[in-house]
């Protein structure tokens, strides 16, 4: 019975195998067989065999059959290609042969190869080695020829030095002749070599005769300088700098000559300077004019100090012995340029002596200046500076010595101590040290001088003779004015400065003029006039002080203090000698309550004949202190402001007198004597108009 491939039941074949007695005398065992065929069911050649039914020995012939059918059409198709074969093995013998011959071929090719490989690593070797040698002989090379430029002396080097004058070239060969001078004494290579013992004393020679050459060279362009009417700054720069290398080569190779040479140029510009500035010193002392004597102090009585003032100078103005005036403006020119003596002279100037100082100086600070930066420039050395300004400075100061102790000029010596102080710090933008020592000394010495003669000035104050000062005057005194204009002077001139031991200075010249002033007032027998007067003098010294500036500071502000206190003195000195009764009434009894019980209480008897005299001649009275201030205050607008504030003072005074009256049973009986308080002050805005 047929079954689907797919799937059979093996129960079913197994039942029907059959084997012979064969297969059943080999004790074949068939246990396991149906568990082997179940994993092969799914083959399709046993399970084609098991659904045909076949028995499997037959199957096994079959099979074999077939081989051997394949064999022998194998061997049939075998002996049909045999030639081919042949042929094809005759073809792998002959590739044999060939590759053998390949091989026997690269096997000689592999042998060139390393031999040649042996002989470039020998070549490299060499190459290398050649290379090395080539860089030594190079180098070698550049060091020979770098030693023999160094040490030869071409003929023309010789010929320039021996022959020829000292111009630029020969500055260029005399650089090259200080290069193999150098070399030969530097170099320890060259010092053991042959060649120095050839060139050594050729070398000597050059160097001796271009020192001498050039030192007698520079000797005479330095001579020049001597000669008169020579412009030394214009020598030193463009001829002299142009020469700077022999300088340098005479520092190197020469220093003995070099020392001659320095010596010969510090001397030589320590003359001409020193002749220079004290002819320039002789110049401009004809040029000064006289300001203060011994006897030009504060407190000194005018009548004494005209006996010490024959054959001096006169001045258009005595006041400026004291007040600084224009002589501030010296401060403001100090960049200006020195004082040419002969145009002054022939214009007939003559000129305070802090206007010279300051010229003399100011040609010191640009002399200084281009003679500092010269040295350092051709020389090399600060030093040489010092030295040829030793005879200068020395001059400068013998002449110094001589005007300093005969200044009795506060005002000009402060101006001096000013003038120091900016040339320092124009030194000091110019970044040169050269005379810091120097104006330093200039400065310690001026401030001692100007302390003495300001005590003068205090001492005078402090030992005036009240007696003969004083005038019988009530306008500004002589002596208050001097003080004002000094003091005024002196603060101007700190204002920049802030000094602190002047400000001290000039606190006790003020006490000690507010002393003086006060004893002189004290004179005068009448308070009045003593207020008066010392009005007149506060008010100007304020006015001066304001004059010189806003910068009155402590002293303007003490003054100010001292005016307002004696104008209230006046005020009341000048209504007590008009109007005294109706004072003293206000300030003893106008306070009191009419109504009270006292045993004398205010009644209109008491005030009425206040009301009718003041209604009678307060009019009169007005013009009176009106002529009487006009006539007491120097100052229009001090005395207007003095009258304006009497007459505010008296509508007061009366003013309260008023009040009283209006207070006192049956006052109003008085009503019509009474002077309304709107009449007095049309009458006090009618002198007000006046200034």
């Amino acid at each position: 019975m047929m079954m689907d491939q797919s799937g059979f039941d093996l129960g079913v074949f197994v039942g029907d195998l059959a084997f012979d007695e064969d297969s059943s005398r080999d004790d074949v065992s068939l246990e396991g067989l149906e568990q082997e065929l179940e994993e092969c069911k799914n083959d399709d050649v046993v399970a084609n065999i098991l659904s045909k039914g076949t028995k499997l020995r037959e199957y096994a012939k079959g099979v074999e059959n077939d081989v051997r059918q394949v064999e022998l059409n194998s061997i049939q198709e075998y002996i049909k290609e045999s030639d081919n074969l042949v042929s094809l093995h005759d073809q792998i013998r002959d590739c044999d042969n060939i590759l053998s011959q390949m091989e026997t071929l690269l096997s000689g090719f592999q042998g060139e190869i390393g031999s040649i490989s042996s002989e470039i690593k020998s070549l490299q070797e060499k190459s290398m080695d050649m290379g090395l040698k080539l860089k030594n002989r190079k180098g070698a090379e550049v060091k020979l020829a770098r030693f023999v430029e160094d040490i030869i002396v071409p003929p023309r080097m010789v010929d320039i030095i021996v022959d020829s004058e000292v111009n630029d070239e020969y500055m260029r060969t005399l650089e090259i002749l200080s290069k193999k001078l150098k070399f030969v004494e530097v170099d320890t290579m060259v010092q053991s070599s042959k060649a120095l013992k050839d060139v050594q004393p050729e070398l000597e020679k050059l160097r001796q005769k271009a020192i001498s050459k050039v030192s007698e060279f520079i000797v005479q362009k330095l001579h020049a300088l001597r000669k008169p009417k020579t412009n030394i700054q214009i020598l030193q720069q463009s001829v002299l700098l142009k020469y700077k290398y022999v300088i340098i080569f005479l520092k190197e190779h020469g220093k003995e000559v070099y020392m001659e040479v320095r010596g010969a140029y510090v001397d030589t510009m320590n003359k001409v300077l020193s002749a220079h500035f004290r002819s320039y010193i002789q110049a401009v002392e004809k040029l000064q004019l006289d300001i203060a004597t011994p006897s030009d102090l504060i407190g000194v009585e005018t009548r004494a100090t005209s006996l010490f003032s024959i054959g001096r100078e006169p001045l258009k103005n005595r006041s400026a012995v004291f007040a600084l005036g224009e002589r501030i403006n010296i401060l403001k020119e100090i960049e200006q340029p020195a004082l040419i003596p002969h145009i002054a002279e022939a214009s007939s100037l003559k000129y305070p002596y802090e206007v010279l100082f300051r010229s003399l100086h100011k040609l010191l600070m640009d002399t200084a200046t281009s003679e500092y930066l010269f040295c350092d420039d051709f020389f090399g050395e600060e030093s040489i500076f010092y030295e040829i300004f030793a005879g200068p400075f020395a001059v400068i100061d013998e002449h110094f010595n001589l005007i300093l102790p005969n200044c009795f000029d506060a005002t000009g010596l402060m101006l001096m101590i000013r003038i120091i102080h900016q040339h320092q710090l124009i030194m000091s933008r110019r970044r040169l040290p050269c005379l810091d020592s120097y104006l330093d000394k200039i400065n310690i010495s001026l401030w001692p001088r100007f302390k003495m003669v300001f005590d003068m000035h205090l001492n005078s104050l402090r030992t005036a003779n009240v007696k003969t000062l004083w005038e019988d005057d009530v306008h500004p005194h002589y002596v208050m004015r001097r003080y004002a204009e000094f003091s005024a002077s002196l603060v101007h001139l700190n204002v920049e400065y802030g000094d602190g031991q002047l400000e001290l200075n000039l606190e006790r010249l003020r006490m000690a003029v507010d002393d003086l002033i006060n004893k002189l007032a004290k004179t005068f027998t009448k308070p009045k006039l003593q207020s008066v007067f010392l009005i007149n003098n506060y008010d100007m010294t304020i006015a001066v002080l304001k004059e010189a500036g806003p910068e009155g500071g402590k002293t303007q502000m003490h003054f100010e203090e001292l005016l307002k206190s004696n104008t209230v003195t006046f005020v009341e000195e000048l209504l007590l000698e008009h109007f005294s009764n109706l004072i003293k009434f206000v300030k003893t009894r106008a306070s009191e309550d009419p109504n009270s019980s006292s045993e004398k209480p205010i009644s209109v008897p008491d005030v009425e004949p206040l009301v009718k005299d003041f209604g009678s001649r307060w009019k009169a009275a007005i013009e009176l202190m009106h002529k009487d201030v006009i006539t007491s205050f120097s100052n229009f607008l001090c005395g207007m402001e003095i009258l304006r504030a009497a007459l505010t003072q008296l509508l007061l005074y009366y003013t309260r007198l008023s009040d009283c009256i209006k207070r006192i049973p049956g006052g109003s009986t008085l009503n019509k004597d009474l002077v309304s308080i709107s009449s007095i002050m049309y009458e006090i805005r009618k002198y007000s108009r006046t200034f």
